[in-house]
C-alpha cells in the first residue's frame, strides 16, 4: 500500500468530514471568481497578441487552483492524524505432565468393552493425547511388573505410536497397582512443571508387586501428584479370559469383575484426584472428558497494539504540493495582464 498505510486508523476522524466541506467550498470560490473576473485592460481585438499565446501554459495555469485544493485535503488528513496499527499477542501457556499408567493384564482382554478394556483404553488415551496439544504426555504400563512404556514428552506423536503398540503379553501376567502407580510417579518426580498427574486404569485387585499401592500413593503426594483412579469393567459378570489351553490360547468364560474400588477411591482422595468408573465405552470416553475438563492447560493471552503516527507524510506533502503551486504561480507561469 502507498506510503506503508495498511491497517490505517485515524485518531481524530472527525476531521476526515472537513475533507468533502473544503473541496466543495473551494470549488465554490474557483467558479466564482472565474464568473466575476474582468480583463485589466480593454482592447477593440487581440490579433496584435496572437504571437504571445501559450496554450499550454493556460491550460496549466488552470490546474493550478487543484494543487492548492490538494494541499488542503492533505493538511486536513494530516490533522486527522493517520496511524497504522500492528497487533501483536503474546501467549504464555502453563503445560502439565501427565502420565497414564495402563493395566495391561490379561483380563484387560475381556469383552464387555468393544472390542475389549484393552483396545478401549487405548482408544480413548489416543483421543485424549490429541486434546492436550499444550502438554507433556508420557505411558507406563503394567502388569505383574510395570515398565516405561514412553518417558514424558512433548512429542505426542512419539506417545500416540508406543500406546498404540500396547498388548498384553508384554509383561509377566497380574496386577500391580503400586508397582504401576510408583512407575508413573518416577517419571514425574523430576518434572518441573506447577501440575502433575497420573490417571491410572485397572480393572482389577493389587496381587503382585514389591510396592503396596497405599505407599505408592504416599510416594505421590510427598512428589505433588495428583492421581485419577479409572476402574474399567462392568458391573456383575463379564467374558474374560479365565485360563489358557495347550497350545497357549486364551480361554474366555464369563466370571464376575472385581475391581478394589475402595483402594482406588483411597489414592485419588489422598493425592488430590478422582476415582471413576467406567462400564463401558462410553462411560469411558465421558471420564477421560472430565478429566480433560478439570485439568485444563492454563493460557495466559496478553494483546499489545503498537500505532505508528503517520501524519508527518501528509504534512509534508501539503507543504510541497503549497510550494509547487506558488512557485508555479509565480515563476513559469506568472502571467502578465
Amino acid at each position: 500500500m502507498i506510503f506503508g498505510l495498511e491497517h490505517i486508523t485515524f485518531a481524530n476522524k472527525w476531521v476526515l468530514w472537513l475533507i468533502p466541506v473544503a473541496v466543495v467550498f473551494m470549488g465554490f470560490l474557483l467558479l466564482k471568481r472565474r464568473k466575476t473576473a474582468v480583463p485589466a485592460f480593454t482592447y477593440s481585438e487581440t490579433s496584435a497578441f496572437k504571437n504571445f499565446r501559450n496554450p499550454i501554459k493556460g491550460k496549466l495555469i488552470e490546474w493550478l487552483p487543484i494543487l492548492r485544493m490538494l494541499s488542503v485535503v492533505s493538511l486536513l488528513v494530516a490533522i486527522a492524524r493517520p496511524q497504522t496499527s500492528f497487533d501483536e499477542s503474546k501467549v504464555t501457556t502453563q503445560g502439565i505432565d501427565i502420565v497414564m499408567s495402563m493395566d495391561v493384564s490379561s483380563s484387560m482382554l475381556a469383552r464387555d468393552f468393544k472390542p475389549n478394556r484393552l483396545e478401549a483404553a487405548k482408544k480413548t488415551a489416543l483421543d485424549f493425547v490429541d486434546g492436550r496439544p499444550n502438554d507433556r504426555v508420557g505411558l507406563v504400563i503394567f502388569g505383574g511388573e510395570s515398565f516405561t512404556q514412553c518417558p514424558v514428552t512433548i512429542d505426542h506423536a512419539v506417545v500416540k505410536n508406543q500406546l498404540k503398540d500396547i498388548k498384553n503379553g508384554l509383561l509377566e501376567d497380574g496386577t500391580a497397582i503400586g508397582m504401576g502407580l510408583a512407575t508413573a510417579t518416577q517419571r514425574l518426580k523430576e518434572s518441573e512443571s506447577k501440575s502433575k498427574v497420573v490417571i491410572l486404569m485397572t480393572d482389577g485387585v493389587n496381587n503382585k508387586g514389591l510396592v503396596d499401592p497405599t505407599t505408592a500413593a504416599d510416594i505421590a503426594v510427598q512428589y505433588g501428584v495428583r492421581v485419577y483412579t479409572i476402574g474399567v469393567g462392568t458391573q456383575g459378570q463379564a467374558y474374560t479370559p479365565v485360563a489358557m489351553d495347550a497350545q497357549g490360547n486364551l480361554v474366555y468364560d464369563y466370571a464376575e469383575v472385581q475391581i478394589d474400588e475402595p483402594l482406588l477411591k483411597d489414592v485419588a482422595k489422598k493425592t488430590g484426584g478422582q476415582y471413576f468408573r467406567a462400564t463401558n465405552n462410553k462411560k469411558l470416553e465421558d471420564i477421560f472428558q472430565e478429566i480433560d475438563k478439570l485439568e485444563k492447560t492454563k493460557i495466559l493471552v496478553s494483546a499489545y497494539t503498537h500505532k505508528t503516527e503517520k501524519f508527518l507524510v501528509f504534512a509534508l506533502l501539503a507543504l510541497i504540493l503549497l510550494c509547487l503551486e506558488w512557485w508555479s504561480r509565480y515563476t513559469i507561469l506568472k502571467s502578465f495582464p
